[in-house]
């Protein structure tokens, strides 16, 4: 088979590098140029490499694999339409030569921290399982390698799935989905789409876990075809919830309930993440995890980098680095998270951010704000009357006027709501940018 993989960053070069493995004639087309490391594998492996506009030579393939984040509206997708070209996401491309169980994991938040915490998880309990996708590591990379005991654990997005075709984890999660992703999927209602696909080619024998207190996930159960299992902060009959204190999971028939910990003792704090360990809980006890084992993990598990991560205290004061909050509903969960006052550094590039969602939690918890990025005039003008707002023009100096802004006890909290790329490659960058500096604070 003749294959154009789209995209010379991570997902593609692994791609690549699957299908070459897998015997196939490969050739990767990109835009920008990608590493000198990669390009250099890519010539080692035989791989032509195509740099620059799309071209006629891209389309003579019969299939287009496409790295994550290539609009439905980009050349390359268009040609392939016009070409009659099956076009698939990296992500179905690596599916369709898995043979392990998937648990798949999405949601316009928690997703990264979900993932780990199932891996750790499965892990903790003497499975063998692997976190990938969006997390960092491509499915492409290992699909090929990984032993037949196992379980893979992937976290998705929204470009993954709009991208699928046929994706069906034995155990898929939604966590939640609020507006995200815009530029790329054009409308709320197709990104809501996108994110539903991760349940719509599964069987009846499969599991879908969705929050029942978030409508637009809850409502997936309408388009799913496994068993629906419900997560909820408030009490329910089936699935897990929060009941006086406890987490809660209840399962089979007549829907007994097998397990109970008292939320306190979990690893992880704030409302968020006791969807997370509900989620995860149950996506580990669809392969039998035992309650010893589950307890003991969400006790001991202390969270991801890049989110809610403790940096340092000084002078009394918490730095705490949220660089994946790259959007308005992640960052609402960091400023409900903390109950003393915050000073809060926020802004980036925006994707149609509405601040308002955040009056009422920035009423409440926020002592300062202090404003970077594309998005700073826009963040501090529509707090400025309320709240005391500095703009900076960069993130040292940012973290500078926080610290003085702060008082003994209260949070210095890094959670931009904004899209890392008008100042950094990633929020990966982004977060260690932030540590690099408070480290080197006196």
């Amino acid at each position: 088979m003749h294959i154009t993989v789209a995209g010379a960053a991570r997902s593609g070069i692994a791609a690549a590098r699957l299908a070459k493995r897998l015997g196939h004639t490969v050739a990767v087309t990109s835009l920008a140029p990608p590493s000198p490391t990669d390009a250099d594998e890519l010539a080692r492996l035989g791989i032509p490499l195509r740099v620059g506009p799309h071209t006629n030579a891209d389309f003579e393939a019969d299939l287009l694999v496409l790295s994550p984040g290539i609009p439905p509206t980009s050349p390359i997708r268009q040609g392939a339409l016009h070409h009659t070209i099956e076009s698939i996401g990296e992500l179905e491309f690596a599916w369709r030569h898995c043979n392990n169980p998937v648990v798949g994991i999405t949601g316009t938040n928690g997703k990264t921290t979900t993932t780990m915490l199932t891996t750790h998880i499965l892990n903790a309990s003497g499975r063998t399982a692997v976190a990938v996708g969006n997390v960092g590591t491509p499915l492409s990379d290992v699909v090929d390698t990984l032993t037949s005991d196992t379980i893979v654990v992937a976290e998705v997005s929204s470009y993954q799935l709009d991208t699928c075709t046929s994706f069906a984890p034995r155990v898929a999660c939604i966590l939640n989905i609020t507006p995200d992703h815009l530029a790329y999927h054009g409308t709320f209602e197709q990104y809501v789409h996108a994110k539903w696909k991760i349940c719509q080619y599964q069987n009846s024998t499969d599991t879908v876990i969705l929050n029942v207190d978030e409508p637009h996930a809850a409502g997936a159960a309408s388009v799913a075809r496994g068993n629906v299992v419900f997560i909820s902060a408030g009490t329910q009959q089936q699935g897990a919830c929060i009941r006086d204190g406890q987490l809660v999971i209840a399962a089979g028939s007549p829907h007994k309930e097998e397990f109970f910990m008292p939320v306190k003792r979990l690893g992880l704090p704030g409302l968020h993440n006791m969807y997370n360990s509900m989620a995860a809980a149950v996506a580990a006890r669809a392969f039998e995890v035992s309650n010893d084992d589950l307890r003991h993990s969400l006790e001991s598990f202390s969270g991801v980098e890049h989110r809610l991560e403790p940096v340092r205290t000084l002078n009394g004061i918490r730095y705490v680095n949220d660089s994946k909050a790259t959007n308005i509903n992640a960052a609402w969960y960091a400023l409900s998270s903390y109950d003393r006052p915050i000073v809060w550094i926020a802004g980036g590039r925006g994707d149609a951010n509405d601040y308002t969602a955040l009056d009422d939690v920035v009423a409440q918890h926020v002592r300062a704000i202090v404003c970077i990025g594309e998005e700073g005039p826009a963040i501090f003008n529509h707090w400025c009357t309320s709240k005391r707002c500095v703009q900076a023009a960069s993130l040292a100096e940012a973290v500078a006027t926080a610290t003085s802004l702060a008082e003994a006890d209260d949070v210095v909290l890094f959670s931009p709501a904004c899209k890392s790329f008008d100042m950094f490659d990633n929020f990966e960058h982004r977060g260690e940018a932030f540590k690099h500096v408070v480290t080197d604070m006196e």
